[in-house]
């Protein structure tokens, strides 16, 4: 009998693991649409931002249905991080190359690793001396790719994005009592706040309430969903390395859609960057250390 509740644990254990794998999958897949979608809608930044964040709102708000909404110091930097991360990509995507924004958003362990170090008196591990180069140089090669100021403006907002993160991921880890997910909806709500009086005008057609309903519904609401339920049936590491195919897919959405190919040094960038969060991902998963992977959609 006992024998016998083994196998079937084994096999329940099995099936929740590889439904967490589809899961997370499908997370980095709706993560990665955010770009092509973006620049697909002719709204301006704020507007899609606000609107967004309104239907976000909605679906955390049925989600999480909060009894009471009292949220601490740390929930409201933790909330300002990551309307930071969300905005910056949106004004950034709109005016350079999506391989560039996305790419530059992955910088954020370099800003975590300091801002750690810097608020938290948190020692660099020997994985963030190794990886931290390597995501400079990458950084470096993105700005060097084109020298335009429209260019230029847009790799700071990516960086903006990224830094944005470091600063929301850095207030989750130091929330004990408090669930991280009210965080998630404080940012949507302030969002839809500060942004809809700047959706007023903005042209109202099948395709752009469409876009804009996806990205609030799907993109932003479902993706946190799934990333909150699969991340709780597998390791670190495994979900840090299967969400990289977020900004994988997400400029070969744009390249298929639009016809978009980022430029030879901003690719070579992209390829450091992305050997940087997985090496990243590997050396922290050996020394027991959770990576520092974004802990819900930022974009």
């Amino acid at each position: 009998m006992a024998g016998g509740d083994m196998v079937l644990s084994e096999l329940t254990e099995g099936s929740l693991r590889r439904r967490a794998i589809w899961m997370l999958l499908a997370t980095a897949f709706l993560w990665s649409s955010s770009g092509l979608f973006v620049k697909l809608l002719s709204w301006g930044p704020l507007a899609i931002w606000g609107v967004r964040s309104l239907v976000a709102t909605a679906v955390f708000w049925l989600y999480f249905r909060p009894k009471k909404l009292r949220w601490t110091r740390l929930q409201v930097i933790g909330a300002l991080g990551y309307m930071g991360a969300q905005l910056f990509f949106i004004m950034g995507n709109k005016i350079a190359p999506t391989a560039n924004i996305i790419f530059l958003s992955y910088t954020a362990p370099v800003y975590l690793i300091l801002l750690g170090y810097w608020v938290l008196g948190e020692r660099p591990l020997r994985g963030d001396w190794l990886t931290m180069p390597i995501i400079l140089a990458g950084m470096l090669l993105f700005f060097g790719d084109d020298l335009s100021f429209g260019a230029f403006r847009g790799n700071v907002l990516g960086v903006l994005s990224g830094l944005s993160l470091a600063v929301m991921i850095l207030s989750m880890r130091r929330q004990k009592a408090e669930t991280p997910g009210h965080t998630i909806l404080l940012g949507n709500i302030l969002g839809a706040l500060i942004g809809l009086p700047f959706a007023f005008g903005e042209p109202l057609t099948v395709t752009s309430v469409g876009i804009i309903l996806y990205l609030g519904l799907f993109q932003i609401g479902l993706s946190f969903i799934l990333y909150s339920i699969a991340i709780k049936q597998l390791e670190a590491l495994e979900s840090t390395l299967l969400l990289t195919l977020e900004p994988i897919l997400s400029p070969l959405w744009v390249f298929l859609v639009l016809g978009e190919i980022p430029g030879p040094l901003a690719t070579a960038g992209a390829m450091l960057v992305l050997l940087a969060v997985v090496l990243r991902a590997v050396l922290s998963a050996r020394t027991a250390v959770l990576p520092t992977a974004p802990v819900v959609n930022s974009k």
